[in-house]
């Protein structure tokens, strides 16, 4: 990144949800944290008054900035010199809509979760509030941001696999093998209550950061799905497993798998992509190594760090080869280089390219239009979905 982040002030950071007992609230701040560039100064961190204020204790929030709801905290810190200049919303679902649309409102960039709302309606309307705002606006799609994710993105859109032809992508996990909502485990409630989490349950939660890696590895848009969606765990209103056809644009084919019932799996995201010169199999859980297979050739292991590697846009490295980096460090270089992109925009300067490619709203309203088209296909007998 060419912005030099010691001549740049800390970014003043609010954030919604994530207080305790939260899961992904903390991977924000840390994420948040780790190249420096923002500063948590505001929040509301629970709906529960009491909850959030310990949680802004916890967190180093002063108790005067620790609201008891994501509606006073945009109208406050709008009117304040020292306000909050961008926020992050962790909280469920059905929460991103009005949180969001209460922060561009007031004048402050958002940092969304996926998927972007409960509703497909509800992110059309949000993307129009976002793109007339003229305010940033990202969704943390965080696998994008691997380092040998981008690497594989670039071998492609170089012609190093000659014409992609098939794209194969899953994300199972065992998480929800059982009935756990049933217990007092609240993550896996709001994730299974229609009413929290919108249409899709595994698709919701994990299958939209799996279509999202298969169009931007493989720069290649989806124009239909097939989906055949599972309930296989007691009364589930949610799907927790589902298998898709994809049927991309150049013509090429693929499939789609995510599964949070696949017992034995515990974050087994995976993409492999043919073309007709060479193929690269890519796996989260081994992520600082990227495989490449030349037709007839022999495969090669392309190590994270490694000198000879030709860096990528948006190569985002910190460590030498052999020390691993994972999913902190993605999640870190897209509020990294979200902050390259405002302090750009404050410094009426010309944005560094490499600090583009973070996930924005149109990525957002792509995946719930993958839902949406996902729900209909299952309910109308699994038949074929226009997406583009």
């Amino acid at each position: 990144m060419t912005d030099n982040k010691s001549a740049q002030p800390k970014l003043r950071l609010g954030m919604i949800g994530g207080g305790q007992g939260a899961f992904i609230g903390e991977v924000h701040r840390i994420a948040a944290r780790l190249d420096g560039r923002f500063e948590l100064v505001a929040g509301a961190l629970s709906a529960d008054a009491q909850t959030a204020a310990a949680s802004a204790a916890e967190v180093g929030i002063n108790s005067d900035r620790s609201y008891a709801s994501f509606e006073e905290m945009a109208l406050a810190e709008a009117a304040r010199e020292d306000g909050i200049e961008v926020c992050a919303i962790v909280t469920p679902n059905h929460l991103h809509y009005p949180a969001a649309a209460a922060l561009l409102r007031a004048g402050i960039h958002v940092i969304c979760d996926k998927p972007l709302t409960a509703t497909l309606a509800q992110a059309e309307e949000l993307a129009e509030l976002a793109d007339s705002s003229g305010l940033l606006f990202a969704v943390t799609y965080n696998y994008s941001a691997y380092p040998m994710v981008r690497l594989a993105r670039q071998l492609i859109a170089q012609g190093k696999l000659g014409e992609i032809r098939v794209v194969q992508v899953e994300y199972p996990q065992d998480w929800l093998a059982t009935n756990l909502e049933d217990s007092d485990q609240k993550q896996a409630a709001w994730r299974t209550d229609p009413a929290k989490a919108g249409a899709g349950g595994c698709i919701g939660d994990i299958g939209t950061h799996a279509f999202h890696l298969a169009e931007f590895v493989s720069g290649l848009r989806v124009t239909q799905l097939l989906a055949d969606l599972n309930s296989f765990v007691g009364q589930r209103k949610l799907d927790d497993n589902a298998n898709m056809l994809l049927r991309f644009k150049n013509g090429a084919k693929g499939s789609l798998w995510s599964s949070q019932v696949a017992t034995g799996n515990e974050n087994a995201l995976r993409i492999r992509i043919y073309g007709d010169k060479a193929g690269i199999d890519w796996s989260q859980e081994n992520p600082n190594y990227l495989n490449f297979t030349a037709l007839d050739g022999n495969r090669e292991i392309l190590s994270r760090g490694s000198a000879s590697i030709d860096a990528a846009p948006g190569y985002s490295t910190r460590l030498p080869a052999g020390h691993s980096e994972g999913f902190l460090e993605a999640f870190a270089t897209i509020y990294t280089e979200f902050a390259t992109q405002l302090n750009a925009r404050k410094n009426k300067q010309a944005c560094d390219p490499d600090a583009l490619l973070v996930p924005g709203i149109a990525d957002g309203l792509r995946g719930m239009r993958f839902i949406d088209k996902a729900v209909a296909s299952n309910a109308q007998g699994n038949i074929w979905q226009q997406l583009d």
